[in-house]
């Protein structure tokens, strides 16, 4: 289990940035160029390039290189691991939530039977 939550910890730092979060909505569109990805953004290419690289080392971008030009696209390996928590989060709460509510149910039904 830590090694599932250290993965997710990268993924969810490599997100946490706006300028990164953008980058992926742009991504997710398909695959882009550093040029494409860069138009968008109020910054120097080479700041954009650390961003990526650090989409990259998350594991939520994979890069390649053709000739002079460098194009990027999403993993969907890494996001869907981000889903599959979500998921597991998702069916705890609803577990809790069922709890409460027959907790709820229960006691509203032995102060109508005391009345």
């Amino acid at each position: 289990m830590k090694s599932k939550i250290f993965g997710l910890e990268t993924i969810f730092h490599a997100l946490a940035d706006r300028s990164r979060l953008g980058m992926v909505e742009r991504l997710s569109s398909g695959p882009a160029s550093v040029k494409e990805l860069a138009e968008p953004l109020e910054m120097a290419l080479p700041s954009v390039l650390k961003h990526l690289k650090v989409l990259e080392e998350g594991g939520i971008v994979i890069s390649e290189k053709l000739g002079r030009v460098r194009t990027y696209r999403l993993d969907p390996t890494k996001l869907s691991s981000i889903d599959s928590w979500v998921e597991e989060r998702k069916a705890a709460w609803n577990q809790s939530f069922d709890r409460l509510g027959n907790f709820l149910i229960e006691s509203s039904d032995e102060n109508s039977d005391g009345e």
